[in-house]
């Protein structure tokens, strides 16, 4: 992981919550290429399983950046899916924004694999 990404995040993680302005740190270091890679989506979770209180800019700023790491290319293929899953699943619950996450993928993905799908109809069906 980017050394400065691991800093940044042990910084805000300090107090156990992301605020306003630690959004806009994140923001600005997360997607100032226009790019957001496995490892930044990776870290972006991790960040938001060790968030004790999830403020309302962080879980907007989380669902819109995974969402647009999911659809970079226009597809959520089975790699993607196979991630996804592991990242909803990982606390054994699913919850009612990571089925909106799933729904605007739907809509949003100009290719959706079987594997998507699946989760798809498992998660909302």
């Amino acid at each position: 992981m980017k050394n400065e990404l691991r800093v940044i995040g042990n910084s805000i993680m300090a107090n156990g919550k992301i605020e306003g302005h630690e959004v806009e740190l994140l923001r600005g270091h997360l997607t100032f290429d226009g790019v957001i890679d496995r490892q930044e989506a990776e870290f972006l979770v991790e960040m938001y399983r060790r968030t004790n209180q999830i403020a309302p800019a962080f879980e907007k700023f989380f669902y819109q950046t995974i969402k647009k790491h999911l659809v970079a290319d226009g597809r959520v293929g089975t790699e993607e899916a196979l991630w996804l899953r592991r990242v909803i699943f990982s606390d054994g619950v699913v919850k009612e924004r990571e089925k909106k996450l799933l729904r605007e993928l739907r809509g949003e993905s100009k290719e959706f694999s079987d594997e998507a799908q699946a989760l798809f109809d498992e998660c909302l069906i």
